[in-house]
């Protein structure tokens, strides 16, 4: 008997980034010659003084339950990151430490929102925020934006958006998938909106680290002024800059009451994150960065190296990123060249002819477009670019 499952879980669209890397998976296992640009994770390992505390805390007894929204190690060191790196100032009570960022998020929609509550939300956008919206009960509201606004909302298009049930913005910069970054002007024009209204700002800043300017240009917009601080749910965590994404391991910073409600949640939920997983956090916050920022080096520098080869692929227009590792690439014309109705087909193809697994833009919101990770051996990298321009040519 096939009993009916609930219309939340039936109206869920699944991940197509997940979906990607799985098949991609599936054809290596079967002895296909995959390469697979669909994961949002580094290729490097996660750096050994990492994993030394991790084991450490294990042969100490660290073993068992913690409290549920963090142990103060870890609360402290996520503290001290945002008092050095965004000049915010934060207390334990306003630190809330979850399994992973996209749980952490959960967490804020599930608390901040009632049902009805719009949350705003710029085109393209991460495939997980609105699915996380309509779980909360709530309605996500699109703010196209284009190739030629480097896919960035202003500000005239976000109080433009706005409605009396507007209850919050999702901002996510550097962004996935675009790369793109926010500057601290186009942030303050947001945060006035903002804060004339009364929204809640949902800022996911995972890819922070992953930042290729000048560092002193990279804000947080609850740093910009007290008011801001105040509206701002700051979302972070240590799966992009420390190489850690299969330790689920992220964090909230925002008012008490916010925390508060979330750890309510967490304590019927997960209860605590992995303990160990969390020592691990500790010392990636507290120890050496030198691993780190080699491998922040290293995206930059594949992006600089591969950028001018996507280039010159026929009907290929990417638009050059200034954070995270992904290309985020207007394939319409090569689709078109190709004979395919749409670029969800054209990508298909790609995987089944080509044997290049990438993500198709319709999960972001932008059907014309594929995202492409460079969190990948560049000599993988270089070959899947072969493959695509023979594929183009042929």
């Amino acid at each position: 008997m096939d009993l009916p499952l609930s219309r939340r879980v039936q109206e869920i669209a699944a991940s197509p980034t997940l979906a990607i890397t799985a098949k991609a998976r599936e054809m290596k296992q079967a002895g296909i010659d995959v390469i697979g640009l669909g994961a949002g994770e580094p290729d490097f390992n996660t750096p050994q003084n990492i994993i030394d505390a991790a084991v450490d805390s294990m042969n100490k007894g660290f073993t068992k339950y913690t409290a549920t929204t963090g142990i103060p190690e870890l609360k402290q060191a996520i503290i001290d990151k945002l008092k050095q790196d965004q000049f915010l100032t934060y207390k334990p009570s306003q630190i809330f430490v979850g399994t992973g960022a996209k749980h952490v998020l959960y967490c804020a929609f599930q608390t901040i929102l009632n049902p009805g509550d719009e949350v705003i939300i710029p085109v393209p956008y991460w495939v997980t925020y609105p699915e996380q919206i309509k779980l909360a009960g709530g309605v996500p509201i699109f703010v196209e934006t284009g190739f030629d606004a480097d896919f960035k909302m202003t500000a005239v298009d976000f109080e433009q958006a706005i409605t009396p049930k507007t209850r919050a913005i999702v901002l996510n910069s550097p962004n996935n998938p675009t790369g793109m970054t926010y500057t601290k002007e186009e942030l303050r024009a947001i945060g006035e909106v903002a804060k004339k209204h009364g929204v809640y700002i949902v800022s996911d800043e995972i890819y922070e680290k992953l930042y290729y300017g000048d560092k002193s240009d990279l804000v947080s917009i609850a740093s910009l002024s007290d008011a801001l601080y105040e509206l701002t749910i700051v979302i972070n965590g240590v799966s992009k800059a420390y190489a850690m994404t299969g330790w689920r391991i992220g964090y909230a910073a925002a008012a008490e009451p916010i925390i508060a409600g979330m750890g309510k949640l967490a304590d019927h939920m997960t209860s605590n994150p992995t303990a160990n997983a969390q020592y691990g956090a500790v010392a990636a916050y507290t120890g050496d960065q030198a691993i780190p920022e080699s491998m922040y080096q290293a995206f930059q520098d594949r992006m600089e190296r591969f950028y001018p080869i996507l280039e010159s692929i026929p009907g290929f227009k990417p638009k050059k990123p200034s954070g995270a590792f992904y290309f985020f690439i207007d394939v319409e014309e090569a689709a078109k060249q190709k004979g395919f109705a749409t670029v969800d087909a054209f990508a298909k193809s790609l995987l089944d002819d080509a044997f290049v697994a990438v993500v198709p833009g319709s999960g972001f919101g932008m059907p014309n477009y594929i995202r492409i990770s460079y969190a990948t051996d560049p000599a993988l990298f270089e070959q899947a670019l072969d493959r695509m321009k023979d594929f183009m040519k042929n």
